[in-house]
C-alpha cells in the first residue's frame, strides 16, 4: 500500500502540472491579426469556359453522319482572369491558369487580405472566357467589416456567380 506522504505528493503534482496546462491553454491570449484588423479571404475554384467554334455546313458534310456535332470543342479550358479592388485601389489582377495534364481541370485560387476594419467598397470581377472581352460575372458592394471579422469572397454559378459572406 502506498504511503499517505507519497498519495499527498502525487496529488499536489498533478494539480500543478493540471494547473499549468489550464494557464497556457488561456492564456497568453492569441490573436491571428491585429485589434483593428479584418480578413478577406479569397477563394474560388471554377471550371474555365470551353473556346468552342461552329462547324461550317461543307465541314459537317465531309463528317460521318454519327460524328456531326455542330460544334467543335477542344478538350482544354480557358483561363480565368479575376480582378479585385477594394476602395477604388486594385489589390489582385491575376489569370488562374486550369489545371490537368490537357489543362482540362479546374482554377484555384485562395488569398487573404488583412484590411483595416470599417466601412469598403469593394469589386471583384472576373472573365471566364478569355476569348470574349470584358467579365462576364461582376460584383461590387459597399461592405462593413468589424475587427477580427473574415469576409469570403466566392464564386458559385448556382447562386449567381460571384459572392460575399
Amino acid at each position: 500500500m502506498p504511503k499517505p506522504v507519497a498519495i499527498i505528493g502525487q496529488v499536489i503534482l498533478y494539480g500543478a502540472f493540471a494547473a499549468f496546462i489550464g494557464y497556457f491553454a488561456t492564456s497568453p491570449r492569441y490573436h491571428q491579426v491585429a485589434d483593428d484588423v479584418a480578413l478577406i479571404k479569397l477563394s474560388i475554384s471554377h471550371l474555365g469556359e470551353r473556346e468552342c467554334r461552329k462547324r461550317s455546313p461543307d465541314e459537317l458534310a465531309k463528317m460521318p453522319p454519327n460524328m456531326r456535332a455542330p460544334l467543335d470543342c477542344p478538350r482544354e479550358r480557358s483561363d480565368i482572369r479575376l480582378e479585385v479592388d477594394l476602395d477604388g485601389q486594385p489589390i489582385l489582377q491575376t489569370v488562374m491558369r486550369p489545371t490537368g495534364l490537357y489543362k482540362d481541370g479546374v482554377s484555384t485560387i485562395y488569398k487573404r487580405f488583412e484590411v483595416k476594419a470599417g466601412s469598403h467598397q469593394l469589386a471583384v470581377r472576373m472573365n471566364d472566357n478569355l476569348v470574349k472581352p470584358g467579365f462576364n460575372f461582376v460584383k461590387e458592394e459597399r461592405i462593413s467589416l468589424k475587427p477580427h471579422q473574415v469576409m469570403v469572397i466566392d464564386f458559385n454559378p448556382d447562386q449567381g456567380g460571384l459572392f460575399f459572406r
